[in-house]
Protein backbone atom coordinates (compact mmCIF):
# COMPACT_ATOMS: atom_id res chain seq x y z
CA UNK A 1 0.00 0.00 0.00
CA UNK A 2 1.35 3.40 -1.21
CA UNK A 3 1.32 5.68 2.18
CA UNK A 4 2.80 8.45 0.34
CA UNK A 5 0.60 11.68 0.85
CA UNK A 6 -0.12 13.85 -2.38
CA UNK A 7 1.40 17.17 -2.22
CA UNK A 8 -1.34 19.81 -1.41
CA UNK A 9 -2.63 21.61 -4.43
CA UNK A 10 -1.80 25.09 -4.12
CA UNK A 11 -3.79 27.78 -2.70
CA UNK A 12 -5.64 29.87 -5.97
CA UNK A 13 -3.82 33.14 -6.29
CA UNK A 14 -6.26 36.13 -6.32
CA UNK A 15 -6.96 37.67 -8.98
CA UNK A 16 -5.04 40.98 -9.51
CA UNK A 17 -6.36 44.54 -9.67
CA UNK A 18 -7.55 44.85 -13.33
CA UNK A 19 -9.27 48.47 -12.47
CA UNK A 20 -7.53 50.92 -14.76
CA UNK A 21 -5.06 53.43 -13.32
CA UNK A 22 -4.78 57.36 -12.74
CA UNK A 23 -1.93 59.48 -12.96
CA UNK A 24 -3.65 62.37 -10.63
CA UNK A 25 -0.88 65.46 -10.86
CA UNK A 26 -1.86 68.83 -8.28
CA UNK A 27 0.65 70.75 -5.78
CA UNK A 28 -2.38 71.38 -3.62
CA UNK A 29 -2.81 68.27 -1.22
CA UNK A 30 -6.31 69.21 -0.93
CA UNK A 31 -6.93 68.71 -4.48
CA UNK A 32 -5.10 65.59 -4.15
CA UNK A 33 -7.78 64.39 -1.63
CA UNK A 34 -10.71 65.78 -3.58
CA UNK A 35 -10.07 63.64 -6.25
CA UNK A 36 -8.79 60.71 -4.43
CA UNK A 37 -12.33 60.91 -2.78
CA UNK A 38 -14.25 61.10 -6.27
CA UNK A 39 -11.96 58.41 -7.86
CA UNK A 40 -10.80 55.48 -5.57
CA UNK A 41 -13.52 53.52 -5.57
CA UNK A 42 -13.72 52.86 -9.53
CA UNK A 43 -9.99 53.36 -10.56
CA UNK A 44 -6.07 52.54 -9.10
CA UNK A 45 -4.62 56.02 -8.10
CA UNK A 46 -1.09 57.34 -8.65
CA UNK A 47 -0.41 60.90 -6.82
CA UNK A 48 2.48 63.63 -8.22
CA UNK A 49 2.41 66.68 -6.32
CA UNK A 50 5.05 68.28 -9.15
CA UNK A 51 5.88 68.03 -12.82
CA UNK A 52 9.00 65.96 -12.55
CA UNK A 53 7.24 63.37 -10.30
CA UNK A 54 4.92 63.13 -12.81
CA UNK A 55 6.86 62.61 -15.66
CA UNK A 56 8.73 60.19 -13.98
CA UNK A 57 5.45 58.28 -12.44
CA UNK A 58 3.89 58.28 -16.50
CA UNK A 59 6.66 55.82 -17.45
CA UNK A 60 4.60 53.31 -15.53
CA UNK A 61 1.94 53.60 -18.19
CA UNK A 62 -1.30 54.67 -16.48
CA UNK A 63 -4.32 54.48 -18.52
CA UNK A 64 -5.48 58.65 -18.30
CA UNK A 65 -3.73 61.37 -16.38
CA UNK A 66 -5.10 64.14 -14.60
CA UNK A 67 -2.69 67.14 -14.29
CA UNK A 68 -3.00 70.59 -12.82
CA UNK A 69 -1.66 73.27 -14.74
CA UNK A 70 -0.97 76.03 -12.10
CA UNK A 71 2.03 74.14 -10.31
CA UNK A 72 5.48 75.63 -9.05
CA UNK A 73 9.00 74.68 -11.24
CA UNK A 74 7.59 72.75 -14.25
CA UNK A 75 3.71 73.88 -15.16
CA UNK A 76 1.23 71.55 -16.20
CA UNK A 77 1.08 72.55 -20.02
CA UNK A 78 5.15 72.16 -20.23
CA UNK A 79 4.77 68.19 -18.41
CA UNK A 80 1.92 67.57 -21.31
CA UNK A 81 4.62 69.09 -24.23
CA UNK A 82 6.89 66.54 -22.34
CA UNK A 83 4.91 63.71 -22.39
CA UNK A 84 3.45 64.36 -26.20
CA UNK A 85 7.08 64.57 -27.05
CA UNK A 86 8.19 60.73 -25.67
CA UNK A 87 6.99 58.12 -27.52
CA UNK A 88 6.56 55.87 -24.68
CA UNK A 89 4.06 58.77 -23.02
CA UNK A 90 2.48 60.16 -25.95
CA UNK A 91 -0.16 57.96 -26.42
CA UNK A 92 -1.56 58.68 -22.60
CA UNK A 93 -4.59 60.60 -22.65
CA UNK A 94 -4.44 63.83 -20.63
CA UNK A 95 -7.22 65.64 -19.01
CA UNK A 96 -6.55 69.04 -17.68
CA UNK A 97 -7.79 69.76 -14.07
CA UNK A 98 -7.45 74.05 -13.67
CA UNK A 99 -8.40 76.91 -12.03
CA UNK A 100 -7.78 78.36 -15.17
CA UNK A 101 -11.23 79.16 -16.88
CA UNK A 102 -10.50 81.56 -19.81
CA UNK A 103 -10.95 80.22 -23.33
CA UNK A 104 -7.14 80.96 -24.24
CA UNK A 105 -6.10 78.60 -21.65
CA UNK A 106 -8.42 75.06 -22.60
CA UNK A 107 -7.39 76.12 -26.32
CA UNK A 108 -3.81 76.38 -25.17
CA UNK A 109 -4.29 72.59 -23.49
CA UNK A 110 -5.90 71.23 -26.47
CA UNK A 111 -3.12 72.64 -28.58
CA UNK A 112 -0.50 70.33 -26.95
CA UNK A 113 -2.57 67.52 -26.50
CA UNK A 114 -4.71 67.39 -24.07
CA UNK A 115 -8.45 65.34 -24.41
CA UNK A 116 -10.27 67.28 -22.30
CA UNK A 117 -10.17 70.48 -19.92
CA UNK A 118 -11.84 70.59 -16.18
CA UNK A 119 -12.47 73.56 -14.46
CA UNK A 120 -11.85 73.93 -10.79
CA UNK A 121 -13.53 73.95 -8.31
CA UNK A 122 -14.47 69.83 -9.72
CA UNK A 123 -17.91 68.05 -9.54
CA UNK A 124 -17.99 64.64 -8.70
CA UNK A 125 -20.22 63.36 -11.60
CA UNK A 126 -18.47 65.48 -13.86
CA UNK A 127 -15.03 64.28 -13.41
CA UNK A 128 -16.23 60.79 -13.28
CA UNK A 129 -18.09 61.22 -16.69
CA UNK A 130 -15.16 62.88 -18.27
CA UNK A 131 -13.13 60.22 -17.16
CA UNK A 132 -15.10 57.53 -17.68
CA UNK A 133 -15.82 58.91 -21.72
CA UNK A 134 -11.77 58.73 -22.12
CA UNK A 135 -10.77 55.39 -21.07
CA UNK A 136 -14.11 54.06 -23.37
CA UNK A 137 -12.05 56.44 -26.45
CA UNK A 138 -9.29 54.68 -25.54
CA UNK A 139 -10.67 50.90 -25.47
CA UNK A 140 -12.73 51.54 -28.85
CA UNK A 141 -9.72 52.52 -30.27
CA UNK A 142 -7.52 49.60 -29.26
CA UNK A 143 -10.05 47.33 -30.36
CA UNK A 144 -10.59 49.47 -33.98
CA UNK A 145 -6.87 48.27 -34.08
CA UNK A 146 -7.27 44.92 -32.92
CA UNK A 147 -10.10 44.33 -36.24
CA UNK A 148 -7.75 46.08 -38.53
CA UNK A 149 -4.42 43.93 -37.64
CA UNK A 150 -7.52 40.89 -38.16
CA UNK A 151 -8.49 41.76 -41.34
CA UNK A 152 -4.94 42.69 -42.62
CA UNK A 153 -3.72 39.06 -41.38
CA UNK A 154 -6.30 37.16 -42.75
CA UNK A 155 -5.72 38.99 -46.19
CA UNK A 156 -2.27 37.69 -46.00
CA UNK A 157 -3.38 34.82 -45.49
CA UNK A 158 -5.32 34.46 -48.65
CA UNK A 159 -2.35 35.96 -50.49
CA UNK A 160 0.49 33.57 -49.20
CA UNK A 161 -1.97 30.54 -49.72
CA UNK A 162 -2.15 31.55 -53.58
CA UNK A 163 1.18 31.61 -54.18
CA UNK A 164 1.16 35.74 -54.03
CA UNK A 165 3.53 38.02 -51.66
CA UNK A 166 1.90 40.18 -48.83
CA UNK A 167 2.92 43.25 -51.52
CA UNK A 168 0.23 42.49 -53.44
CA UNK A 169 -2.68 43.47 -51.22
CA UNK A 170 -0.35 46.13 -50.15
CA UNK A 171 -0.14 47.96 -53.53
CA UNK A 172 -3.64 46.91 -54.82
CA UNK A 173 -5.37 48.97 -51.70
CA UNK A 174 -2.74 51.72 -51.93
CA UNK A 175 -4.03 51.78 -55.84
CA UNK A 176 -7.77 51.36 -54.86
CA UNK A 177 -7.40 54.22 -51.98
CA UNK A 178 -5.77 56.78 -54.66
CA UNK A 179 -8.56 55.90 -56.93
CA UNK A 180 -11.12 56.50 -54.19
CA UNK A 181 -9.76 60.04 -52.95
CA UNK A 182 -9.28 60.99 -57.14
CA UNK A 183 -13.22 60.24 -57.26
CA UNK A 184 -13.89 62.69 -54.66
CA UNK A 185 -15.16 59.42 -51.74
CA UNK A 186 -15.27 61.16 -47.85
CA UNK A 187 -11.75 60.54 -46.04
CA UNK A 188 -13.49 57.99 -43.84
CA UNK A 189 -14.92 55.93 -46.77
CA UNK A 190 -11.33 55.75 -48.03
CA UNK A 191 -9.73 54.66 -44.70
CA UNK A 192 -12.12 51.91 -44.96
CA UNK A 193 -12.03 50.88 -48.42
CA UNK A 194 -8.16 50.98 -47.50
CA UNK A 195 -8.50 48.57 -44.45
CA UNK A 196 -10.80 46.57 -46.06
CA UNK A 197 -9.30 45.82 -49.28
CA UNK A 198 -6.95 43.20 -48.73
CA UNK A 199 -9.49 40.91 -47.82
CA UNK A 200 -10.84 41.04 -50.86
CA UNK A 201 -10.15 37.18 -51.57
CA UNK A 202 -9.69 35.35 -47.71
CA UNK A 203 -11.88 33.31 -50.09
CA UNK A 204 -9.47 31.37 -51.37
CA UNK A 205 -8.48 30.14 -48.03
CA UNK A 206 -11.74 27.73 -48.51
CA UNK A 207 -10.35 26.38 -51.95
CA UNK A 208 -9.07 23.06 -52.14
CA UNK A 209 -4.82 23.58 -52.76
CA UNK A 210 -5.61 21.33 -55.74
CA UNK A 211 -7.79 23.90 -57.18
CA UNK A 212 -5.93 26.99 -55.95
CA UNK A 213 -2.55 25.97 -56.90
CA UNK A 214 -3.11 23.89 -60.23
CA UNK A 215 -0.19 24.67 -62.76
CA UNK A 216 -2.73 24.51 -65.94
CA UNK A 217 -5.86 25.44 -67.18
CA UNK A 218 -9.06 24.85 -64.87
CA UNK A 219 -11.42 22.23 -66.00
CA UNK A 220 -15.15 22.99 -65.50
CA UNK A 221 -15.62 21.38 -62.52
CA UNK A 222 -12.64 22.83 -60.99
CA UNK A 223 -13.47 26.57 -62.17
CA UNK A 224 -16.82 26.29 -60.73
CA UNK A 225 -15.37 25.69 -57.30
CA UNK A 226 -13.24 28.36 -58.05
CA UNK A 227 -15.68 31.05 -58.03
CA UNK A 228 -16.95 29.88 -55.36
CA UNK A 229 -14.78 31.78 -53.41
CA UNK A 230 -16.61 35.42 -53.36
CA UNK A 231 -19.08 33.54 -51.36
CA UNK A 232 -16.82 31.94 -48.97
CA UNK A 233 -15.34 35.26 -48.21
CA UNK A 234 -18.32 36.50 -46.91
CA UNK A 235 -19.22 33.85 -45.30
CA UNK A 236 -15.19 34.22 -43.57
CA UNK A 237 -15.89 38.13 -42.25
CA UNK A 238 -19.73 37.40 -42.02
CA UNK A 239 -22.55 40.23 -41.00
CA UNK A 240 -21.09 43.02 -38.86
CA UNK A 241 -22.09 46.11 -37.91
CA UNK A 242 -18.63 47.58 -38.17
CA UNK A 243 -18.68 50.07 -41.14
CA UNK A 244 -14.89 48.42 -42.31
CA UNK A 245 -15.99 45.14 -41.77
CA UNK A 246 -19.18 45.42 -43.71
CA UNK A 247 -17.71 47.07 -46.65
CA UNK A 248 -14.72 44.13 -46.58
CA UNK A 249 -17.99 41.47 -47.14
CA UNK A 250 -18.79 43.36 -50.02
CA UNK A 251 -15.74 43.93 -51.32
CA UNK A 252 -15.41 39.87 -50.85
CA UNK A 253 -18.67 38.81 -52.11
CA UNK A 254 -18.64 41.19 -55.68
CA UNK A 255 -15.24 42.34 -56.45
CA UNK A 256 -15.82 39.62 -59.12
CA UNK A 257 -18.62 41.50 -60.75
CA UNK A 258 -18.29 42.82 -64.51
CA UNK A 259 -19.96 46.37 -65.73
CA UNK A 260 -21.67 44.16 -68.38
CA UNK A 261 -23.09 41.92 -65.96
CA UNK A 262 -20.96 38.75 -67.05
CA UNK A 263 -19.04 38.47 -63.64
CA UNK A 264 -19.83 36.33 -60.70
CA UNK A 265 -21.15 35.31 -58.47
CA UNK A 266 -24.39 37.16 -58.83
CA UNK A 267 -24.33 38.65 -62.26
CA UNK A 268 -24.56 42.04 -60.96
CA UNK A 269 -24.13 44.97 -63.64
CA UNK A 270 -23.11 48.63 -63.93
CA UNK A 271 -24.14 50.32 -61.17
CA UNK A 272 -25.98 47.55 -58.97
CA UNK A 273 -21.79 46.86 -58.38
CA UNK A 274 -21.19 48.42 -54.92
CA UNK A 275 -18.52 51.21 -56.29
CA UNK A 276 -15.94 50.12 -53.31
CA UNK A 277 -15.78 46.29 -55.26
CA UNK A 278 -15.73 48.23 -58.48
CA UNK A 279 -12.44 50.20 -57.01
CA UNK A 280 -11.00 47.19 -56.07
CA UNK A 281 -11.82 44.99 -59.48
CA UNK A 282 -9.35 47.81 -61.07
CA UNK A 283 -6.91 48.02 -58.41
CA UNK A 284 -6.75 43.99 -58.37
CA UNK A 285 -6.40 43.50 -61.54
CA UNK A 286 -4.39 45.87 -62.80
CA UNK A 287 -1.68 44.96 -59.82
CA UNK A 288 -2.61 41.15 -61.16
CA UNK A 289 -0.84 42.12 -64.74
CA UNK A 290 1.87 44.11 -63.62
CA UNK A 291 3.18 41.54 -61.51
CA UNK A 292 5.21 38.01 -62.31
CA UNK A 293 2.74 35.32 -61.38
CA UNK A 294 4.08 31.47 -62.05
CA UNK A 295 2.17 31.56 -65.02
CA UNK A 296 3.06 34.50 -67.09
CA UNK A 297 5.53 37.43 -66.61
CA UNK A 298 4.75 40.85 -65.47
CA UNK A 299 3.18 43.26 -68.22
CA UNK A 300 4.23 46.90 -68.36
CA UNK A 301 2.68 49.19 -66.76
CA UNK A 302 1.45 50.75 -70.14
CA UNK A 303 -0.02 47.68 -71.53
CA UNK A 304 -1.93 46.84 -68.28
CA UNK A 305 -3.27 50.40 -68.51
CA UNK A 306 -4.06 49.90 -71.87
CA UNK A 307 -5.90 46.28 -71.12
CA UNK A 308 -8.27 48.42 -68.70
CA UNK A 309 -9.52 50.28 -71.82
CA UNK A 310 -9.59 47.71 -73.61
CA UNK A 311 -12.54 46.20 -70.56
CA UNK A 312 -13.69 49.76 -70.02
CA UNK A 313 -17.45 49.16 -70.41
CA UNK A 314 -16.65 45.86 -70.31
CA UNK A 315 -15.14 44.12 -66.98
CA UNK A 316 -14.64 47.95 -65.54
CA UNK A 317 -16.65 50.82 -65.09
CA UNK A 318 -15.74 53.64 -67.52
CA UNK A 319 -15.71 56.42 -64.69
CA UNK A 320 -13.37 54.26 -62.69
CA UNK A 321 -10.87 53.47 -65.73
CA UNK A 322 -11.01 57.03 -66.69
CA UNK A 323 -10.15 58.39 -63.43
CA UNK A 324 -7.37 55.44 -63.12
CA UNK A 325 -5.33 56.73 -66.21
CA UNK A 326 -4.77 60.10 -64.48
CA UNK A 327 -3.07 58.25 -61.68
CA UNK A 328 0.05 57.46 -63.36
CA UNK A 329 2.65 59.32 -60.87
CA UNK A 330 1.10 57.51 -57.54
CA UNK A 331 1.35 54.26 -59.73
CA UNK A 332 5.26 54.59 -59.95
CA UNK A 333 5.81 55.83 -56.54
CA UNK A 334 3.74 52.46 -55.08
CA UNK A 335 5.25 50.43 -57.64
CA UNK A 336 8.78 51.43 -56.70
CA UNK A 337 7.97 51.67 -53.02
CA UNK A 338 6.53 48.20 -52.71
CA UNK A 339 7.78 46.44 -55.62
CA UNK A 340 8.08 42.71 -54.87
Amino acid sequence: MDTRVAPRPAAPQAPTDQRKRLLVVDDEPTNLHVLRQVLQDEYRLLFATDGAKALQLAQQKPDLILLDVMMPGMDGYTVCEQLKADARTAAIPVIFVSALSDSADEERGFALGAVDYIVKPVRAPVVRARVRTHLSLVRAEELHASRLQIVQRLGRAAEYKDNETGKHVIRMSLYARALAQALGCGPDWVDDLFNAAPMHDVGKIGIPDAVLLKPGALDEREWAIMRTHPQVGAEIIGEHAFPMLQMARTIALTHHEKWDGSGYPQGLAGLAIPLEARIVAVADVFDALTTVRPYKAAWSVDDALAYLQEQSGRHFDPALVAQFMTLRPVIEEVRIQWGD
